[in-house]
C-alpha cells in the first residue's frame, strides 16, 4: 500500500474528526476561511466528480434488479427528509432564513458518506450505493420543486436557479468523472485511492468556510439549530427504518434505506443557500455535516451489532 493510500485510509476512516476539527477552526479562526466562500461550488463539484469516478454499471444494475427497493429507499428519502424539515420550522416558528435553511438541507440527496456508513454497519452497500445514486442523479428535479413547495411561503424561490446550479455542481461533474473512468480506467482506478483524502478535504473545507462567514449568527441562534439539526437528523433515520420495515426489507437493507434516509448532501446544501439565499441559510447545512457523521458513525457501529432474528 502506498503512502498516499494509508494516509487516505486514515483520513476516511477519521472523517468525523476532521469535520469537527474544522468546524471548530473555521469558528475560531474565521479569517483563515471566509475568502474561501466563492470556492464552495468548486469544492463540491471535487466531491461530485470523485462520486463519478467511482461509479460503475454494477451501481445501475442494481437499479433493474431490484427497483421496488431502490425506489422505496428514494421516495423514502424525499418524502421523509423534507416532510420533517417542514414540519419542524412550522412548529418551532424558526426565523425565515433559518427555516429555509432547514428545507434546503432536508430537500438534498443523500449525503457523501451514507455509503461508507452503511458498510461499517453491515448493511446492503449495494443498495445504499443505488438509492445514493439515484437520488443524487434526480436531485435537480426533485431538489428545486421540494424546496420550491416547502420553503415558498417564506420567500421567493428561483426553481430555474436553483435547477441549474444543481446540473452545474452535481451532474456534471458526476458524468465527467463517469466519462474520465471510462477513457482512462488504469488512471482512474489508480486516483480512486486518494479519493477519501480529496473528498474529505473538500468537505472540511465547506464546512469550515460555511462556520467562519456566520460565525457571529451561530452565535446568536446556534443552539436552536443544533436541536433542530439533531432532531431532523434522528427523526430521518426512525421513519426511514420505520419505512423500510413498512414494507418488509430485510434487516441489512433496512440499515442501509435508514442511513441513505438520515444523511443528506449537505454539501450541496451549504453550496445552494451561500449562492441564493442569506448566508444564515446555510448554517443548517454546515450543521448537519458535522452531527450526522458523528450520529451516523454511532448508528452503524450499533447497527454492526444487530443480525436479523
Amino acid at each position: 500500500m502506498s503512502t498516499v493510500e494509508k494516509i487516505s485510509k486514515f483520513v476516511g476512516g477519521t472523517f468525523s474528526v476532521w469535520v469537527i476539527l474544522f468546524a471548530i477552526l473555521g469558528f475560531f479562526l474565521p479569517e483563515a476561511f471566509v475568502g474561501g466562500k466563492g470556492y464552495i461550488s468548486l469544492l463540491l463539484g471535487i466531491i461530485m466528480f470523485g462520486m463519478g469516478l467511482t461509479l460503475s454499471a454494477d451501481d445501475f444494475r442494481e437499479v433493474f434488479r431490484r427497483p421496488v427497493h431502490v425506489v422505496i429507499g428514494v421516495v423514502g428519502h424525499y418524502l421523509i427528509m423534507p416532510s420533517l424539515a417542514f414540519i419542524l420550522a412550522v412548529a418551532l416558528q424558526l426565523p425565515p432564513d433559518i427555516a429555509v435553511g432547514v428545507i434546503l438541507v432536508g430537500c438534498c440527496p443523500s449525503g457523501t458518506a451514507s455509503n461508507v456508513m452503511t458498510y461499517l454497519s453491515k448493511g446492503d452497500v449495494a443498495l445504499g450505493v443505488s438509492i445514493a445514486a439515484v437520488s443524487t442523479l434526480i436531485a435537480p428535479l426533485a431538489t428545486p420543486a421540494l424546496i420550491s413547495l416547502l420553503a415558498g411561503q417564506w420567500m421567493h424561490i428561483d426553481t430555474k436557479a436553483l435547477f441549474m446550479d444543481i446540473v452545474t455542481v452535481v451532474i456534471v461533474p458526476i458524468v465527467l468523472g463517469v466519462i474520465v473512468k471510462a477513457l482512462f480506467k488504469r488512471q482512474a482506478a489508480a486516483s480512486a485511492k486518494a479519493l477519501p483524502l480529496v473528498s474529505t478535504i473538500a468537505i472540511v473545507l465547506i464546512v469550515a468556510i460555511v462556520v467562519a462567514i456566520n460565525k457571529g449568527k451561530i452565535l446568536e441562534t446556534g443552539l436552536i439549530i443544533f436541536a433542530v439539526v439533531i432532531l431532523h437528523n434522528v427523526l430521518g433515520y426512525l421513519l426511514g427504518y420505520g419505512f423500510a420495515k413498512l414494507f418488509g426489507l430485510n434487516l441489512a437493507k433496512r440499515k442501509a434505506v435508514t442511513l441513505e434516509t438520515g444523511m443528506q448532501n449537505s454539501g450541496l446544501g451549504a453550496a445552494l443557500a451561500a449562492a441564493h439565499f442569506n448566508p444564515i441559510a446555510a448554517v443548517p447545512s454546515a450543521i448537519f455535516s458535522v452531527w450526522h457523521n458523528i450520529s451516523g458513525s454511532v448508528l452503524a457501529t450499533w447497527f454492526a451489532k444487530k443480525e436479523e432474528k
